[in-house]
């Protein structure tokens, strides 16, 4: 059977290279090693941001908004209307910043509608009860696979691509594919696949998808940790570039020593730093837990379950 969201990715990418193209500022926080990318439409200035960060320091239990602030600030200064808060995953690294971001400046929280699976799974694991609505009601949109939407007048779709985690989603604007954690830059290879949910052989498939969008297509990407004899952190490429150089899946790779490798690899990676205090704040949308009856507001450990 055809791929029709592939097909009509693909069609999007070559108008786009032929009328107009996003401009893209990225804002890289060293701290978590992420990529937050403001998208804009250069002819209507409406913009969206793509996987915000919230300043946690798990220490103190101190949450500061100074990384999006600068997001705030430049969307001020270039005089943006902000439509979409988009978070590409729910992600283990860093803790969302939408929720403070809508507040400032407006604009749709969204994410794909497979976040209902991973909020069932870790609602189970935090033993959360009537706190947690399993249904995705803590966004205002989910995007299903191969949906589309405008940017201003820039067109964008969305695109279904599991394997990291159940709910990853690459999203489309213009010329411009943000793939969060599916790819990394060339020299680094692959995201890890070993998440609950997650599945290094479904992660093989939603990345050749992918690689078959056009080769010249901008890829941007929501991490980077500088692969070794690199200097300086990189977050954007190309579906060329990965094809001739990704050390994991570069073409001649074949699915099963793909997942081989990357199950080996997993098993010598310890859990992300913020995992745990993440994971709780993105499956809502980027919004903190209810305040208890001292009006303190808890996140919660699990022992021994990760």
């Amino acid at each position: 059977m055809a791929d029709q969201p592939l097909a009509a990715a693909r069609a999007i990418i070559e108008t786009a290279r032929s009328t107009a193209v996003p401009q893209v500022h990225t804002l890289f926080d060293e701290a978590t090693f992420t990529a937050t990318h403001l998208v804009i439409d250069p002819a209507t200035r409406k913009a969206a941001i793509i996987n915000s960060v919230l300043d946690f320091d798990p220490a103190s239990g101190r949450t500061t908004t100074t990384s999006a602030q600068k997001l705030v600030d430049m969307v001020k200064a270039q005089g943006l209307s902000v439509e979409w808060l988009i978070e590409t995953h729910a992600h283990a690294d860093h803790l969302s910043a939408a929720p403070w971001l809508q507040q400032q400046l407006g604009g749709k929280i969204a994410i794909g509608e497979h976040i209902r699976h991973v909020q069932g799974v870790f609602g189970q694991i935090f033993n959360e009860g009537e706190d947690l609505a399993r249904d995705g009601s803590q966004f205002d949109h989910l995007f299903t696979d191969g949906e589309t939407f405008s940017l201003g007048n820039l067109k964008g779709i969305a695109l279904h691509v599991p394997g990291h985690t159940p709910a990853d989603m690459a999203f489309i604007v213009g010329d411009a594919a943000f793939v969060g954690d599916t790819l990394f830059m060339p020299d680094y290879g692959t995201a890890r696949a070993d998440f609950p949910g997650g599945d290094a052989r479904t992660l093989f498939r939603s990345i050749r998808r992918l690689m078959a969008l056009p080769p010249e297509t901008r890829l941007f990407l929501c991490h980077d940790y500088k692969a070794p004899g690199r200097d300086v952190f990189a977050w954007e490429t190309t579906v060329a570039a990965e094809h001739a150089h990704n050390i994991h899946v570069h073409d001649g790779v074949e699915e099963d020593s793909f997942v081989t490798m990357r199950e080996a690899r997993d098993k010598t990676l310890g859990m992300p730093r913020l995992i745990l205090p993440s994971i709780q704040i993105n499956i809502r949308a980027g919004h903190l837990p209810p305040p208890e009856s001292n009006g303190t507001r808890y996140l919660k450990l699990p022992l021994n379950v990760l």
